[in-house]
């Protein structure tokens, strides 16, 4: 049977029982399937509008695979032009759907003794929406089925079009995915699928629970989010439960890590040899001083043992760091999670996540195996069919309008932080925690990996080297509202401060926190988009309140207002020039 034929069988309402090997064959088939007698006109104008469609679908089937064969050798006029000959073609495509709305319509409505045809029937209206400049919310639970043997397919994993249930897919979680996996995977966006999530803590969980089994070992980096350690320690590590081993990892270097893992595989040798595996997740840049570890390197060396990589990137954003689009695929991460409530979204009101990983891995239909994996393994059929910690429509939306201004967003908390942290860093009782300073044992790291080498927007202060009593540092604390917001999340346009110790970490006995890095007195900053000279004032005005009456000459410390001035154009400048400098020139426009 040729090729054409069988891309056309998948628009028959009996596409997996017929034998029909032509066109024609198709079409009486198709008639006879719905009672319709093709000797009638009604029969007749449906047998030629159902073979046009048929073959319709083998043609653009064949125009995919002619795409997909020649798409990279074309040049960029070229791909213009297929683009808006595409387009073009789907809006025909609409217009005929469109078409048919008018006799649909009436004959739902003709079916009416009052009772059939009260009811609106949605299907009418929908085709309109193909046209809307941006995604659009899908505020359904479930979807009307074409016939038996699609939503079949449907069940089996077969059929993208003919969806079943919100909690599995919509249209709207769709448009994320998708592009959130063309932000964080680029060129190699083909390979990668998204689901997304509830939450972040929901991604998270469910990449846990769909990559570990029982008894697995896992490397954590030690400053990973305070829920994530709960989760792990709680649950994950529970002998009742999970019984996962968990071994944490204090470095950030390649060195420290290879270290640390050939200590672990030695550790838990007799583990693996009975068939534990042994995996890593990291957080990178990390909670809560925003280091970053060295993420292709501490790749590079899992892979060589089998150990899948889970890294949590919600800190980098993908403006900051893409790991899936590093040029060796052994030093890329084998998942990639973000928060989008953070920065992804930026505007505080909606809570969401998502798991970036390997096709092959996320999904396949039933029956099939790929690469070793097999149907059953993949992240949909294991953990999201099941779970239902899905992401809304309504949220997914957010998420979607929040990302279109997430490049300059950075940028502007790029050039906050960078003036912040010079600010503080200057006074000699102020400890500040960020490889924004250039003297930062982790500022190196950052210049390697980090686009243009800009710091991560949270970072941690400390003022121990003031003396300050408890009752001193919380007053001052506490005054820095309303200019630092005092709240619990990060990643939004305001500027965020917090204690970790009472809060984000605070699952942590004092002995982790320690570990961790973190003090009584630690505060946490999480920069905003809004104007950081005010933030500066506030925070030296409310140091002389506060502070200066029982630290004499504390305030000196400080910068002058001219001194601030300077830094504060200096950097602005600089960041700017970075950014704007790094779009492609003109030349590569016109012809890649």
């Amino acid at each position: 049977m040729s090729q054409s034929i069988e891309h056309a069988r998948r628009l028959s309402p009996r596409r997996n029982t017929t034998e029909s090997s032509t066109v024609d064959a198709l079409v009486a088939e198709q008639l006879a399937h719905f009672g319709i007698d093709k000797q009638t006109p009604y029969g007749q104008a449906l047998a030629d509008t159902a073979g046009h469609l048929y073959h319709a679908q083998s043609d653009v089937s064949r125009l995919w695979e002619i795409t997909e064969q020649t798409l990279q050798e074309l040049d960029r006029e070229d791909r213009v032009a297929w683009f808006n000959a595409k387009k073009f073609l789907s809006f025909q495509l609409a217009k005929i759907l469109d078409t048919l709305q008018n006799p649909f319509r009436q004959t739902w409505q003709s079916l009416g003794n009052g009772q059939l045809s009260r009811n609106h029937y949605p299907l009418f209206d929908n085709v309109t929406a193909l046209f809307s400049a941006t995604p659009v919310v899908v505020r359904t639970a479930t979807y009307v089925y074409a016939c038996t043997e699609w939503v079949d397919d449907a069940f089996q994993g077969k059929e993208f079009t003919h969806q079943i249930y919100s909690r599995l897919l919509n249209p709207t979680n769709i448009s994320l995915a998708n592009a959130i996996v063309d932000m964080e995977a680029g060129p190699h966006a083909a390979d990668y699928l998204a689901w997304n999530f509830n939450s972040g803590m929901a991604a998270i969980d469910a990449l846990l629970s769909n990559v570990l089994n029982h008894g697995d070992i896992l490397i954590v980096s030690r400053n990973v989010y305070g829920g994530v350690y709960q989760l792990l320690h709680d649950f994950y590590a529970q002998s009742r439960r999970m019984d996962i081993k968990l071994a944490w990892f204090d470095g950030y270097s390649a060195e420290e890590f290879n270290e640390f893992y050939a200590q672990t595989r030695s550790q838990f040798q007799a583990e693996i040899d009975a068939g534990a595996n042994l995996h890593v997740y990291v957080e990178s840049p990390c909670n809560p001083h925003g280091y970053v570890l060295d993420v292709p390197e501490i790749c590079r060396t899992a892979h060589e043992h089998e150990s899948l990589v889970m890294l949590d990137s919600t800190l980098a954003t993908p403006v900051l760091h893409r790991p899936l689009q590093h040029g060796e695929a052994a030093c890329r991460p084998d998942y990639v999670v973000h928060s989008y409530t953070k920065d992804l979204c930026g505007s505080g009101a909606t809570t969401a996540g998502v798991v970036v990983g390997p096709g092959y891995r996320m999904f396949q239909p039933k029956g099939s195996q790929m690469n070793g994996v097999d149907w059953s393994k993949t992240m949909f059929w294991d953990v999201y069919y099941i779970k239902g910690a899905f992401l809304d429509s309504e949220k997914a939306f957010d998420v979607l309008n929040g990302m279109k201004t997430l490049e300059l967003r950075m940028m502007n908390k790029v050039i906050n932080t960078q003036v912040f942290t010079a600010f503080l860093n200057a006074h000699p009782d102020i400890t500040v925690n960020s490889h924004a300073v250039d003297t930062h044992p982790n500022a190196g790291l950052k210049e390697k990996q980090h686009e243009n080498g800009w710091p991560c927007p949270l970072f941690t202060v400390d003022m121990a080297g003031a003396g300050l009593s408890r009752d001193v540092f919380t007053r001052f604390f506490d005054a820095l509202e309303p200019a630092f917001s005092h709240q619990v999340s990060i990643g939004q346009n305001n500027t965020i401060i917090l204690c970790p110790a009472l809060t984000s970490h605070s699952e942590l006995s004092p002995e982790e926190q320690k570990r961790a890095g973190i003090e009584l007195t630690t505060m946490r900053i999480a920069m905003g988009t809004d104007n950081v000279k005010p933030l500066i004032a506030h925070f030296i005005l409310a140091a002389r309140h506060f502070i200066e009456p029982h630290a004499q000459g504390f305030c000196e410390g400080f910068m002058n207002s001219e001194a601030l001035d300077k830094l504060y154009a200096n950097v602005a400048q600089q960041v700017s020039a970075q950014h704007f400098g790094n779009q492609p020139p003109m030349t590569e426009l016109l012809t890649k």
